[in-house]
């Protein structure tokens, strides 16, 4: 039986001081009791001798410093973790809230998880198809790795990643592949829209969602993204599935750690943000990888709102410093209508070049790739000179590529939000468009692979 404590000194926020106590761990759970009978949990923040901080998961309001009843547990926040919640819908702390049955779990495991010895770690570099151009041609999601999208508020960052998550597979392998989605301060609308997504297509019947709106306690938001990345690894570690992990928004759950940060009394950072943010993401974005030995791997992809657009901003700024690239949404893409608004030539993909090629995608992939980007930063070059010099000040080569900008924005970045393409179709889209440049300017992929992959009469054509 554990003991009781009516010894709460203070209570600020979603913050109580506990004195007196003894044998309590850091991180430890606690119950709350009201004099109404109703518990509350929370977990311990601060041990200092006989006084501890304790953080409540549904706030403080009710709770008096006279009457509340306190017990420690002896045990961390935990989640049960079985096959039978594939296909379910859980609140940030791992509780049904579909209406279906409580899970029977088949083992309980610690939310802050076990960190990885990076000798145990493989390298990641197996091909995601995503079924997106700018992802699969451009930047492409490997197996393992984590890559963040980075965007502004009001664009559609939430179409995309449920896109990817109900379309990703690993090409070429009959093993089994999952979706871990982790919503944190979401709205209601937003929350819907995820679900009924899930649902309308069937991707429901492969995934786990934690969702976490944005009435919900900020200290439940610290947990949400842990309880995702739980269930994450007793897929693949346990049950043996490749596992996508979605986490939005990366943003939100910055702010929550603000909002408990400044109850602390901490000493803030930089904007206002705790000095240990960059320790605190890393804690979860390198919860990604494979293991050697391990049929499953965790491939992570978090969602950055990035306020005022701002790529300096603290919270995108340390999440690059962590994670293996990023994909940056553009509100000048979105303005022209273009699905998703990618800009692909400040996204990343650090292990691209890891995951493409023979035997994985193409022979010709990485070299299309470059081609691409080379070819798409010189037309918006020439797009800009046009603004202060006229179009008539461009050389013919300067006009085509002009021209090639505008036609790779409506064709290769633009698709439709159901479009599901092929890294097959992706590739032979990349050739045809390198059909309206001089082949004499295509410099990045083999002649052998012009002959081969580009139409004849266009070889000819650019030839002369």
């Amino acid at each position: 039986m554990a003991k009781e404590y009516m010894t709460v000194q203070e209570v600020a926020g979603p913050l109580l001081l506990v004195g007196g106590v003894s044998d309590v761990k850091y991180e430890e759970l606690a119950e709350v009791e009201l004099p109404n009978g109703e518990v509350r949990r929370g977990r311990v923040l601060e041990v200092d001798e006989d006084t501890v901080l304790v953080q409540l998961f549904e706030g403080a309001t009710g709770v008096s410093v006279d009457s509340a009843r306190v017990r420690f547990l002896g045990r961390g926040l935990e989640l049960g973790l079985s096959r039978d919640m594939l296909g379910r819908v859980f609140d940030g702390l791992g509780r049904p809230k579909d209406g279906g049955p409580q899970i029977i779990p088949e083992i309980k495991r610690d939310v802050a998880g076990a960190p990885i010895n990076p000798t145990a770690r493989n390298y990641p570099n197996e091909f995601i198809q995503t079924g997106i151009s700018t992802i699969d041609g451009l930047n492409t999601l490997v197996r393992g790795q984590k890559l963040p999208i980075f965007s502004g508020f009001g664009l559609p960052h939430a179409e995309l990643a449920a896109q990817i998550a109900r379309q990703a597979t690993v090409l070429g392998t009959e093993e089994s592949f999952a979706v871990v989605f982790g919503a944190m301060g979401i709205t209601f609308e937003e929350a819907e829209y995820f679900i009924a997504d899930f649902r309308r297509t069937g991707a429901i019947e492969r995934a786990i969602l934690f969702v976490n709106l944005a009435n919900d306690p900020a200290i439940e938001r610290i947990a949400t993204p842990r309880m995702a990345l739980t269930a994450a690894e007793y897929l693949a570690y346990d049950v043996g599935m490749h596992v996508l992990v979605v986490l939005t928004d990366m943003t939100n759950y910055c702010e929550a750690l603000r909002e408990i940060s400044a109850a602390r009394k901490e000493v803030p950072g930089r904007r206002g943000y705790p000095g240990y943010l960059y320790t605190d993401l890393s804690t979860i974005y390198e919860r990604a990888g494979r293991i050697k030995g391990k049929k499953g791997s965790i491939t992570q992809i978090p969602v950055v709102s990035m306020p005022e657009d701002d790529k300096t901003h603290p919270i995108p700024d340390l999440t690059g410093y962590i994670t293996e690239g990023q994909f940056i949404l553009d509100r000048a893409l979105h303005r022209k209508g273009i699905y998703p608004p990618v800009n692909v030539l400040p996204s990343l993909s650090r292990l691209r070049d890891k995951g493409i090629g023979e035997g994985r995608t193409r022979e010709d992939h990485a070299n299309l790739a470059n081609q691409l980007f080379a070819a798409y930063a010189r037309g918006k070059e020439a797009q800009e000179l046009a603004v202060i010099l006229g179009e008539a000040a461009l050389s013919p080569e300067d006009k085509a590529f002009f021209e090639f900008a505008d036609v790779f924005e409506d064709r290769y970045v633009s698709q439709g939000i159901d479009e599901n393409r092929t890294i097959e179709e992706t590739l032979a889209l990349g050739w045809e468009l390198l059909e309206m440049l001089p082949v004499s300017e295509l410099k990045r992929v083999k002649p052998e692979q012009i002959e081969r992959y580009m139409k004849k009469e266009a070889v000819e054509a650019g030839a002369e």
